[in-house]
């Protein structure tokens, strides 16, 4: 894993409605707020970031409970798409996991996608461009070719 620093002492505050995650940063001379597309797990994430970084290491041993990335028990069935990004997809309902066979040859899952995203998925012109806008970076995933 690779880890970068990142600096959040100008951000002042964020919140999440409607998709979107709202940043108040202090620019020095004046405070501004901007809007960001973000699925309510990126401010949950926040929130996980915060809870650890301002909770004393002893309390933290004592157990969070971080979620484990769901996988699915049994093989996905993969279907064929006409993408330059990907070979083929496949979504197991009952766990609610999508796998994605990407052109370079490696399979990422990703949890707790719901079967509409799914059909919508399915029913995209294109493969790649909904998954950049809808899926990447919107729910958790792990490879699993390794």
């Amino acid at each position: 894993m690779k880890l970068s620093k990142i600096d959040l002492s100008n951000v002042l505050a964020v919140g999440h409605s409607n998709g979107q995650l709202g940043l108040l940063i202090d620019r020095g001379s004046e405070v501004e707020f901007i809007e960001i597309s973000a699925p309510e797990a990126a401010m949950q994430g926040l929130q996980m970031v915060d809870f650890i970084a301002n909770t004393d290491s002893t309390e933290l041993s004592a157990g969070i409970e971080l979620k484990e990335i769901a996988s699915s028990p049994e093989p996905i069935a993969m279907m064929s798409v006409d993408s330059e990004m990907a070979r083929s997809i496949g979504y197991d309902e009952e766990e609610q996991v999508l796998q994605i066979e990407f052109s370079s040859g490696s399979v990422y899952q990703y949890s707790d996608v719901e079967p509409q995203m799914w059909e919508s998925l399915q029913d995209a012109d294109s493969t790649g461009k909904f998954f950049n806008s809808e899926i990447k970076g919107y729910y958790s995933s792990r490879r699993v070719d390794d």
